[in-house]
């Protein structure tokens, strides 16, 4: 439906789904008029097609209803196998595959390393990253973000090994489903920032799985694992891909990304979980 909503707004023509199609409702009026919608030449569209049994089925439930007007059975991307069950496709594209609408709900998960904090929930605030009792308390109310639906392969994060029980709890919590858990055996916040091994962490863990994909919030720790993995990233904060090849230009790549966009990003997060920082950390982030 985001694709054939998106095809619709552009050609100015009503827009359905497949069952509204077959019982002659158009979705931006809500009227029934088989004439109408069947009477005419009507483009069934699919985000993707990977074996083609779906395109398949609908458009033996169409034949079945049997419409007066043509029908054109289309799909934006298409794995080679699929070639035969549809009559138009944009882009031909082999597995392993991922897109942003099945990121969290797919195979593909289960087959990645996760970070957990801006992705699966905010990042805390710099008051709230005290190491101590604001944090703990971070822990254990932060509201979700992102939740998987199937199990993840590895969440790998640079929270501290000593706040794993409290990290488990929110996971059980908010049923997140994962293999292994990695976390950073450092004994407190100072020791983690004083040997600047975000990056170089999660590298390490992402290479010694049979990963395919490490998903990120930080830009700057995106290059960094991406280029010390020798794999793939997928940044969350600005919704790209970062490979290995690309990495060479990193440093100059990221200095002239414009902060505020990140920033507006995480805030936004924030403001629809309902979540507002202070505003002293809204400043002091604006700075850096």
């Amino acid at each position: 439906m985001l694709a054939a909503n998106l095809i619709a707004l552009h050609l100015n023509l009503p827009l359905t789904d497949l069952d509204g199609y077959l019982e002659g409702r158009v979705m931006r009026s809500g009227q029934r008029g088989r004439d109408g919608v069947t009477g005419r030449h009507a483009l069934v569209v699919d985000d993707s097609a990977l074996s083609g049994a779906t395109m398949q089925a609908s458009r033996a439930r169409i034949d079945e209803a049997s419409p007066s007007g043509r029908v054109t059975m289309t799909a934006v991307y298409i794995a080679p196998e699929a070639r035969a069950a549809v009559d138009h496709a944009f882009e031909e594209i082999v597995g392993p595959r991922v897109f942003e609408w099945n990121l969290m709900h797919g195979g593909m998960i289960g087959r990645s390393c996760v970070d957990i904090d801006g992705v699966l929930c905010v990042d805390p605030t710099p008051q709230e990253n005290d190491d101590g009792p604001r944090y703990r308390r971070f822990l254990e109310e932060v509201p979700p973000l992102l939740v998987p639906t199937t199990p993840v392969g590895w969440l790998v994060t640079c929270r501290l090994e000593k706040y794993r029980d409290l990290t488990q709890q929110w996971l059980d919590r908010h049923g997140v489903r994962y293999g292994e858990l990695h976390m950073m055996d450092l004994p407190t916040k100072a020791a983690r920032l004083a040997s600047g091994s975000h990056g170089s962490f999660k590298a390490k863990v992402y290479a010694s799985t049979d990963a395919l994909l490490f998903i990120e919030s930080s830009q700057r720790q995106a290059v960094e694992i991406a280029r010390l993995s020798g794999r793939p990233v997928l940044c969350i904060d600005t919704r790209r891909m970062v490979y290995p090849s690309l990495t060479a230009h990193a440093p100059e790549i990221i200095r002239h990304l414009p902060s505020f966009t990140r920033t507006l990003a995480r805030r936004l997060r924030r403001h629809l979980l309902g979540v507002d920082p202070p505003r002293t950390a809204k400043r002091k982030h604006l700075q850096t």
